[in-house]
């Protein structure tokens, strides 16, 4: 797999993301990913991402990511920055986020490995 190919597959993933379609969203990880956040913890296997996955989707139905710009790492790896606005369904209250993700794939085009940490406040 390319570093086209691989940014291909991370847009796909923000856009079923920003869709809300869980069921489409799945399918992308490996049996046994990994995915790890300063916001949400950390899961591995996916069937704890999707347990994860729509808890989240609930305490925050209106999520949307806004992504300006994905860049290969390496032969593997894929790294965005994002803004993530949504409203908290439980007080109402907006929340914005800004973070950088890391995907990384496997030989087959499949996510082995999600890392999401806060930017430095430099970056912000």
């Amino acid at each position: 797999m390319n570093a086209l190919e691989q940014i291909e597959l991370a847009k796909a993933y923000v856009a079923l993301s920003n869709a809300h379609r869980l069921e489409l969203i799945l399918p992308l990880f490996a049996e046994q990913a990994i995915y790890h956040s300063t916001f949400v913890g950390e899961f591995t296997g996916r069937s704890a991402i999707h347990a994860m996955m729509t808890d989240f989707f609930t305490r925050f139905p209106d999520v949307y990511w806004t992504v300006t710009e994905y860049r290969s790492v390496d032969e593997r790896t894929v790294e965005f920055t994002f803004t993530m606005t949504a409203t908290a369904a439980a007080t109402g209250q907006a929340v914005q986020r800004q973070a950088r993700e890391t995907l990384e794939f496997t030989d087959a085009g499949l996510i082995a490995r999600v890392s999401v940490s806060d930017l430095p406040r430099s970056e912000s």
